[in-house]
């Protein structure tokens, strides 16, 4: 990991350094703890070589996504790019940095799904692949093919980050380069037992913050930012810290029990994990180079728990219900358990009441400076965000995880009801409004960001009519009528990706029929009014079809959950249908009146906009004609 900056090769070579290091002290972990890691679960022991190359292997890749992820971040936040939004001079040194380790971070992944396959099978890698025995191995292993979704991810970020220079892609980068730090985690402890649908949302903030945290600081120690946008990178650093103790402390909670942080190798290496994210902000702000190497410690560790067995999973007697669920559901769902069966989901729960939050203190900062802004899209946000809060949090998604049917209710709350609050609440326009103009001369700061992000050719794409519609209506079905549905319901992180997909197309599609905020080119009026009523037809096929097909949607899974007060999965999956049939009905009735009362205002506008005209005896149409027989006259002469 050479610096890219001759100025700042010390810095690199000490945390290439830091690296070896961090190697060499799991080299000896996997050597001291020998059989142990294996003979706890009842696996067989793979050998010495294939147990130091998983936790090797594993630090590797963790350590290069991180940084890959951190220096998108660090590169997002500090860069000036020019008019074309090419990437200024410092910005690209970090660039640099990350197209360097993306090969590194893909080879190792491509390394590590054979490496897993094996430690899986309780046998040395030689032998699994001349045995002929890996396919088998891989679709055994819930980990190895999380490695290769990291592999993926790892491919896109490398050719990616090859082929361009703008601030732009490397903002959408951020988006795949998460997803290729999350993979591993919620395939791991956190998505296994009792509660694993916190551990799963938990791991997921966690391991995206300490990436951010370690990349962030790896990139400063390489390039330093200069002095006007030291405090953003420091607002970052320790925001990424604080976020990654507060929900790693979660996990040490729900996962290191029994024995707490002395009584196993895993809250040991949990409680040093979190002192040396605690000395990486403490001492980076003096030293960036310490503070880097304090965090790849940090990275090291969590690696190190990665790859074991976290103790309360030892200690526990698994049901069915922990292994599908994580949770205990023994009544059938009525009216009253929908609305106190509570479990507050840590990720999409927690965002609800930060995007809350976040809108109040723009509305209050608007009113302050003596701006205006109606009451009622405040009303509106403030809908949305509660609905998104009791949609992933009440009794309505602890039963949704368990029955279709109440899964159905959920996904049309977050793919028709909730977008259309949220984007009546124009959000983007408040942020514009509310958020400084960095100024000339200054570097650009979040308003900046947020136009370039609206303007820039991926929003285009995604909010393009067209695209909106197929997205809405397709993915319906993709999700719902291919094997995908079958994956997603099994693992508590595919109910969050199906939160954010439906929620995200249906925010796409009514942004393009009632948005106010600038972005999507709309159609006119009439044009939107019927692509609103083109989605209905498609909705009650949709509905009917699940109605009266007699194969179950997910059945693997919800035979498996052998819900008692379950009597019929069939009736059940009906009953689901019937929702979907009949609950778009009172959205669509919303964004009519909402679409209506747009209209007329525009037209309302139009009208006064003329009168204006006429009044100071202004005739666009007259105009038009007089400067058409002008220009006649003079190619007549």
């Amino acid at each position: 990991m050479e610096s890219p900056l001759p100025g700042t090769r010390p810095a690199g070579r000490w945390i290439v350094g830091g690296y070896l290091a961090m190697v060499a002290a799991a080299i000896a972990y996997a050597v001291a703890s020998g059989e142990r890691r294996f003979t706890a679960t009842g696996d067989s022991y793979p050998g010495t070589p294939t147990s130091i190359a998983e936790v090797v292997g594993y630090f590797t890749a963790t350590l290069a996504a991180a940084i890959c992820l951190g220096a998108l971040v660090f590169i997002v936040i500090t860069a000036e790019p020019d008019e074309r939004g090419v990437l200024d001079a410092a910005s690209f040194r970090v660039h640099l940095l990350a197209e360097r380790l993306a090969p590194l971070w893909l080879v190792s992944a491509l390394a590590m799904v054979v490496v897993q396959s094996a430690n899986t099978a309780g046998v040395p890698v030689t032998r699994l692949i001349a045995g002929g025995g890996l396919a088998t191995s891989i679709g055994a292993s819930e980990m190895a093919r999380g490695w290769i979704v990291v592999a993926i991810v790892a491919a896109v970020v490398t050719v990616a980050l090859r082929f361009t220079l703008r601030w732009v892609w490397h903002a959408v980068l951020l988006i795949p380069t998460f997803i290729g730090v999350i993979a591993l985690p919620v395939s791991g402890n956190a998505g296994q037992g009792p509660d694993h649908d916190y551990g799963t949302s938990a791991v997921i903030v966690f391991a995206a913050a300490l990436a951010v945290l370690a990349g962030v600081k790896v990139s400063a120690a390489i390039s330093p930012p200069k002095a006007e946008l030291r405090r953003r990178v420091r607002i970052t650093e320790v925001t990424a810290a604080v976020v990654a103790l507060a929900y790693g402390g979660l996990l040490l909670v729900l996962l290191a029990t029994p024995g707490g942080l002395v009584g196993s190798d895993y809250g040991r290496l949990g409680a040093a994990a979190g002192i040396a994210v605690v000395i990486s902000v403490l001492i980076g702000a003096r030293s960036a180079t310490a503070g880097a190497l304090a965090a790849v410690v940090a990275v090291a560790a969590v690696s190190a728990m990665a790859v074991q067995t976290a103790p309360r999973l030892l200690a526990h007697k698994f049901t069915a219900w922990d292994v599908f669920l994580g949770y205990y559901l023994p009544d059938p769902p009525n009216a009253l358990r929908l609305l106190t069966v509570w479990r507050f989901d840590v990720l999409l729960g927690v965002a609800a009441v930060a995007l809350a939050g976040a809108y109040v203190i723009g509305f209050v900062r608007l009113r302050r400076r003596g701006d205006s802004w109606p009451p009622g899209r405040l009303v509106a946000w403030l809908i949305g965000c509660s609905a998104l809060l009791f949609a992933t949090s009440s009794g309505v998604r602890a039963y949704g995880s368990a029955m279709f049917s109440v899964h159905m209710g959920e996904h049309m709350a977050l793919n028709m009801f909730i977008p259309v609050f949220l984007v009546l609440g124009a959000p983007i326009t408040l942020a514009l409004r509310a958020l400084p103009v960095a100024g000339a001369g200054h570097p650009p700061g979040p308003r900046e960001w947020l136009l370039w992000m609206v303007h820039s050719p991926l929003s285009r794409f995604l909010s393009h009519p067209a695209t909106a519609f197929v997205l809405f209506v397709g993915s319906l079905y993709a999700v719902y009528f291919t094997p995908i549905f079958d994956t997603l319901v099994r693992y508590h992180w595919g109910h969050e990706f199906m939160t954010l997909h439906f929620l995200i197309t249906g925010y796409l599609f009514f942004w393009g029929i009632i948005g106010i905020d600038p972005g999507p080119k709309r159609l006119p009026f009439i044009g939107r009014l019927g692509m609103l009523f083109a989605v209905m037809p498609f909705h009650a096929f949709f509905g009917i079809a699940t109605m009266t097909m007699t194969s179950i949607l997910g059945g693997t899974f919800y035979r498996s959950l052998d819900l008692p007060w379950l009597a019929s999965l069939s009736d059940d999956q009906h009953l689901g249908g019937a929702l979907a049939w009949g609950s778009s009905e009172l959205p669509i009735i919303v964004v009519v009146i909402a679409l209506v009362v747009q209209w007329a205002r525009q037209d309302r506008r139009t009208a006064v906009r003329t009168d204006r005209h006429a009044d100071a005896h202004y005739d666009d149409d007259l105009d038009a004609y007089n400067a058409m027989l002008s220009e006649l006259a003079k190619n007549r002469r």
